[in-house]
């Protein structure tokens, strides 16, 4: 159940945050970096990828370094296509 000071509140709109939900935004900015993030999310990426130049003799170090890439750019490109479509929703 709802207090009424929360049914109150309501929500003033949508990138807006209450001050009494997070404390810091009175004094702050509050947000994120979702542009350095992607870009940040395809230089790890690739790092890992270029780490497979190294004295490793093993194909296990291979196997994880490429499946870990792998799987860090599924979730950009999955990443990507959530923010080409959010507009529809």
């Amino acid at each position: 159940m709802a207090s009424k000071a929360v049914e109150k509140r309501g929500r003033v709109g949508v990138d807006t945050v209450d001050p009494r939900d997070e404390p810091s935004a009175e004094w702050g900015w509050h947000g994120s970096f979702p542009k350095a993030t992607r870009i940040a999310g395809w230089v790890c990426a690739v790092i890992l990828l270029v780490m497979l130049y190294g004295n490793h003799h093993g194909w296990t170090e291979n196997l994880w370094l490429i499946g870990l890439s792998l799987l860090m750019m599924f979730g950009l490109v999955l990443d990507m296509r959530k923010q080409r479509t959010a507009w529809r929703k």
